[in-house]
């Protein structure tokens, strides 16, 4: 089918924009290859540390310099539950790589925070910044010039993020990502979240809170919502960087364990030595990250990844803003109900159809681009499919031709609604991120007076007080990345949810960032610029009527204009978000922070290799890139 025009041309938008950028990027790519194993760029003493370790078998393949060897790189911890599967997915995958004649060497670990664990405590406001310091793990892991390709072990919120822009600085690398997948379905989501909202009235014990906690997360495995994980899974789907239909098998299988095998010896055949070499930099480009902006607004995806996308993209040299966001979500069907879009749970969700279901009911849409490469090969069509053992191998069929629960999952022809519910808002306090999937069309215009806060514990303080009982728009204020390192206010969601319930009309406004599985409250989130950067959100007073409408895309303080540039910007003794639970480390990340829209990164866009300096192919780095990526694969797998 034709491409959506939308699709179209949003993206040919995104390759204009990205055009110098995304040039540097390859040649930086390019240069960084060298022919035959990357290991033979070493001295005799660097190889021999590499290898002195293993036994005589593998260091006699790793001393020939023929055959490739595989990083492992692992987010593996036992807290973390998503996580904990990975302490023995480094055997399964060594005996992989064996069998079909490398070596895979676990590279190195990168930190793993469990953001359930540090919702409203001080540890969140690492929680951020965290994404970027797994990068920088992941160079460290990959900087020993020792591997031919990368497996990427990780789940979680900031953690895939962070192994896609670490393993992008190492674009020249094949690279398969590695899920542990969900565990199984505890406790209704709606059961739990009624729980958290009665326990915000005071109607509930902690004790009873814990229990209706431990029955919901209560196993090794992702929690089950549809937050910012799972998110991230789709994503690694529909960019073509998992096994197809990888995401959401169980830990502890038959067919997690055939699958994580499986990707193992792709990345040994995607590799240089393995014939059909593919880099991830040629993966990621332009119409990959556009086909991840729609899986993420036609599955009702997290928030969190209009910061992560736009973060991962700049690391390929590609360049998107919210404006691509707020375009192609007016034209993607919203195709399931997940928690907290729905009741269902992402076992449901893989039960009924799962990624591959979406993925052909989009390219059969017209809504995402097949002409891409993944670890597959050519083509996105090959992710269409779903995975089954047969004689003690993984092999791959269609995608199910139709929804196993159209309450879940439904086709492209019949969706739960025509656009993503993701938008951008934006007028005289800035511009700012909403998803209305979950909300109401009642609950989507609000017009109401401010209260300001400082801190979501403020906040906490004056709803626990009885002083909220009224209409109203919260503005947060100070919880921008400068300011604190952006944590997610997730604390606010059940006593906002109490409130509306009780027939209050009330919203949020903050720069900060809300939960991946925050929902039904109308909330305008990581309003940019922030105060710090001089954002208008600092011009707020209390009694300023509000309006943020959904409907029409805006965001505005009510206040006339003379009154309004005559105020002078609030200020707030922010100093204790700075110091405690390792924070005073960070503040060289939040010194030099960029904008929420543009990632809140701190690393900046690839700029052109100097001309002095000479690609490994003999290609002058100061010329533009020769090729499409096709014509590259196919040069580089003569």
């Amino acid at each position: 089918m034709a491409m959506h025009p939308v699709v179209e041309r949003v993206t040919e938008r995104i390759i204009r924009r990205s055009r110098p950028s995304r040039a540097a990027y390859l040649a930086h790519m390019d240069a960084a290859r060298i022919a035959g194993v990357q290991r033979g760029a070493l001295s005799c003493t660097n190889l021999a540390h590499g290898f002195a370790a293993f036994p005589p078998s593998e260091k006699l393949i790793l001393r020939e310099q023929k055959r490739p060897s595989v990083a492992i790189v692992s987010a593996y911890n036992d807290m973390l539950s998503a996580h904990q599967p990975f302490e023995y997915f480094p055997r399964v995958i060594r005996e992989a790589v064996r069998q079909v004649g490398g070596v895979a060497q676990f590279a190195g670990g990168v930190p793993a925070m469990c953001d359930g664990v540090t919702q409203g405590q001080p540890g969140m406001e690492l929680s951020l910044f965290s994404r970027d310091t797994i990068a920088m793990a992941t160079a460290v892991a990959l900087s020993h010039n020792m591997f031919d390709a990368g497996l990427y072990l990780g789940v979680c919120d900031k953690i895939v993020p962070g192994l896609v822009i670490g393993a992008l600085h190492f674009g020249h690398l094949p690279a398969v990502f590695v899920p542990a997948g969900p565990m199984t379905t505890g406790i209704p989501n709606k059961e739990k979240a009624r729980i958290r909202q009665l326990y915000a009235q005071g109607k509930a014990t902690r004790e009873e809170l814990l229990e209706c906690e431990s029955q919901s997360y209560h196993a090794a495995g992702t929690c089950t919502f549809y937050g910012t994980a799972n998110s991230n899974q789709m994503l690694m789907e529909v960019m073509g960087l998992h096994m197809p239909s990888a995401a959401f098998i169980t830990p502890g299988t038959e067919m997690r364990d055939a699958l994580t095998a499986a990707a193992a010896q792709r990345a040994v055949e995607i590799s240089a030595q393995g014939g059909t070499y593919t880099p991830m930099g040629r993966i990621v480009d332009e119409k990959c990250i556009v086909n991840a902006v729609i899986a993420l607004l036609a599955t009702g995806g997290s928030t969190n990844h209009t910061l992560h996308l736009p973060a991962m993209a700049r690391a390929a040299g590609i360049v998107i803003d919210w404006d691509d966001f707020n375009e192609l979500s007016s034209v993607v069907p919203l195709l399931t109900r997940i928690y907290p879009n729905g009741d269902a749970d992402v076992n449901h969700f893989q039960a009924a159809g799962g990624p591959g279901f979406v993925i052909r009911e989009l390219l059969d849409a017209g809504l995402l681009h097949d002409d891409v490469h993944t670890i597959m090969g050519h083509g996105l069509r090959a992710h269409a499919a779903e995975p089954f053992i047969q004689d003690g191998k993984v092999v791959f069929r269609p995608a199910a031709a139709v929804s196993g629960d159209e309450s879940v999952l439904r086709p492209a022809s019949n969706p739960f609604a025509k656009d993503g519910g993701m938008i951008l808002v934006s007028g005289n306090l800035g511009r700012a991120i909403m998803k209305v999937s979950a909300v109401k069309p009642e609950h989507r215009t609000v017009e109401a007076p401010a209260l300001t806060f400082d801190s979501q514990e403020d906040f906490m303080h004056a709803y626990k007080a009885g002083h909220l009982d009224r209409d109203f728009v919260a503005v947060i204020r100070f919880q921008g990345p400068r300011a604190n390192g952006m944590p997610e206010l997730h604390a606010l969601t059940p006593a906002l949810a109490n409130l509306q319930d009780a027939g209050r009309r009330v919203a949020l406004v903050t720069d900060g960032r809300m939960s991946g599985a925050s929902g039904k409250v109308p909330a305008a989130i990581h309003v940019s610029p922030e105060i710090l950067a001089g954002g208008p959100l600092g011009l707020v007073r209390d009694g300023d009527i509000i309006r943020l409408d959904a409907n029409a895309g805006t965001l505005e303080a009510l206040v006339p204009a003379d009154v309004w540039s005559a105020r002078a910007m609030a200020t707030a003794d922010i100093s204790k978000s700075h110091v405690g639970m390792g924070r005073e480390l960070f503040g060289v990340f939040r010194a030099s922070v960029g904008e929420a829209e543009q990632g809140a990164a701190n690393f900046p866009l690839p700029s052109p290799i100097p001309t002095t300096v000479q690609l490994h192919d003999g290609v002058d780095s100061g010329e533009t890139m020769p090729g499409s990526d096709e014509d590259f694969l196919i040069r580089a797998n003569k």
